[in-house]
C-alpha cells in the first residue's frame, strides 16, 4: 500500500507576512502621529510668534520703517515742479516790482515838476491883475482924455468944413491961386485924416482898458492851464497810490514765496530733489517720537526684532506730516519722516529698524 504525499504547510508563511503587514502600519501609524504632532507643535509655535510679534510691535516704541525717495519719485518730481515754478514767480515779481519801481520814481518826478509849475502861473497871474489895478485907473483916464480930445477935433472939422466952402468961393473969384487953394484943401484932409487915426487909437485904448479892468484871454488861458495842471497832478497822485499799493504787495508776494521755499527745504522732498546723492529716510509713527531725537542710533534686526546690531544714527527729523502703511498690520498710520545716515546701506531696505535702543536684550 503507497503512502500519501505530504501537503506543504503554508501556515507559518502567512504569519510572517501578516507580522511585516503590521510592522508597516505600525510604523504608518507611528510617522503620522509624529508628522501630526509636529504640525501641531509647528502651528502652535507659529501661532505664538504670530502673537508675540504683533505684541512686541503693538508695544514697541522705538521702531520706523525705512523709506527711499529719489529725484525720480512722483512725490519728488511734483515738488521739484512746484518748486521751479515758485521761483519763477518770484523772478517775474521781481521784474514787475523793478519796473513799478521805476515807474513810480518818474511819476513822482513828473508830479513834482508840475507842482513847481504850478506857484509861477499863480504868482505869474497874481503879478498881471496886479498891473492890470495900477493900469487900469490910468489908461481909463487917458481914454477919456482922448474922447475929449476927439470932441474938439471934431468941432474944428466942423469949422474946417465951413473954411473949405470959403476956399472954393475965392478961387473961384480970384482972390487966391490954385496953388494956395490946394494947400489949404491939403491941410483940411490932413486934419481929417488925424481925427481918424485918433478916434482908431480911442477904440484900440477901449479895448486895452476892457483888458484891464476884466479878465483877459491871456489870464483865462493862465487860469486854464493851473486847472490842467492841478488835474494831471490830481491823476498822477491817484496813479502813484495805485502803483504803490501794488509793489507793496508784490514784495509781499515775494516774501510769502521766499518763505514758503525756506519752509520747502526742509522737506525731505526737497533733498530729494535737488541732492545728487541718494539720502536715506524712515517713516516714524508719533507715537514714537520720542525715540527720533538727532543723533540717536540706529540698530537693524534680523527677523526685525533680534541678533540687533548698530547701523547708523538720526540726522534730521522733518516737521511735515505723512501717512504710510503699517508694516506690519497693514493699517493707515500716520507720523513723520527722518533722515538717517547708514553706514550699512543695505539696512534702507529693511522692514524696520530701532532707535535709541535695541528692541530686546540681544
Amino acid at each position: 500500500m503507497a503512502t500519501p504525499a505530504l501537503e506543504p504547510d503554508v501556515k507559518p508563511a502567512k504569519t510572517k507576512a501578516a507580522g511585516r503587514q503590521a510592522l508597516h502600519y505600525r510604523f504608518i501609524l507611528a510617522t503620522y502621529r509624529i508628522f501630526a504632532i509636529a504640525a501641531l507643535y509647528a502651528v502652535l509655535i507659529g501661532v505664538i510668534a504670530y502673537a508675540f510679534v504683533m505684541g512686541f510691535y503693538a508695544v514697541n516704541a522705538s521702531w520706523a520703517a525705512p523709506v527711499i525717495l529719489t529725484a525720480t519719485d512722483e512725490k519728488s518730481l511734483d515738488f521739484r515742479e512746484k518748486l521751479i515754478t515758485s521761483q519763477q514767480s518770484i523772478e517775474d515779481l521781481k521784474v514787475d516790482a523793478a519796473k513799478m519801481d521805476s515807474g513810480l520814481k518818474e511819476m513822482r518826478s513828473h508830479r513834482d515838476s508840475l507842482l513847481a509849475l504850478e506857484p509861477e502861473i499863480a504868482s505869474a497871474i497874481t503879478s498881471e491883475r496886479a498891473h492890470d489895478r495900477i493900469d487900469a485907473p490910468a489908461l481909463s483916464a487917458l481914454d477919456r482924455q482922448k474922447l475929449a480930445d476927439d470932441a474938439q477935433t471934431k468941432q474944428v472939422l466942423a469949422q474946417l468944413d465951413a473954411m473949405q466952402s470959403d476956399i472954393q468961393k475965392d478961387l473961384a473969384s480970384g482972390l487966391i491961386t490954385r496953388a494956395d487953394a490946394a494947400s489949404q484943401m491939403a491941410a483940411i484932409n490932413q486934419t481929417a485924416t488925424s481925427y481918424t487915426d485918433s478916434r482908431i487909437a480911442e477904440v484900440l485904448l477901449t479895448d486895452t482898458v476892457l483888458d484891464k479892468t476884466t479878465i483877459g484871454a491871456t489870464t483865462l488861458e493862465a487860469l486854464e492851464r493851473q486847472a490842467e495842471l492841478r488835474a494831471e497832478a490830481a491823476q498822477l497822485d491817484v496813479a502813484i497810490q495805485v502803483a504803490e499799493k501794488e509793489l507793496t504787495e508784490d514784495n509781499r508776494q515775494i516774501a510769502r514765496l521766499h518763505d514758503a521755499i525756506v519752509t520747502a527745504r526742509q522737506s525731505p522732498y526737497y533733498l530729494s530733489a535737488t541732492g545728487q546723492n541718494l539720502l536715506n529716510y524712515a517713516f516714524v509713527p508719533y507715537d514714537n517720537q520720542a525715540s527720533a531725537a538727532t543723533g540717536s542710533p540706529i540698530y537693524d534686526c534680523y527677523l526685525n526684532m533680534i541678533l540687533c546690531r548698530k547701523v547708523g544714527v538720526v540726522v534730521a527729523r522733518f516737521p511735515g506730516e505723512e501717512q504710510i502703511l503699517h508694516p506690519i498690520f497693514k493699517t493707515q498710520i500716520r507720523g513723520f519722516l527722518i533722515q538717517m545716515d547708514l553706514q550699512h546701506e543695505e539696512s534702507a531696505k529693511s522692514k524696520t529698524v530701532f532707535l535709541g535702543a535695541k528692541p530686546l536684550l540681544f
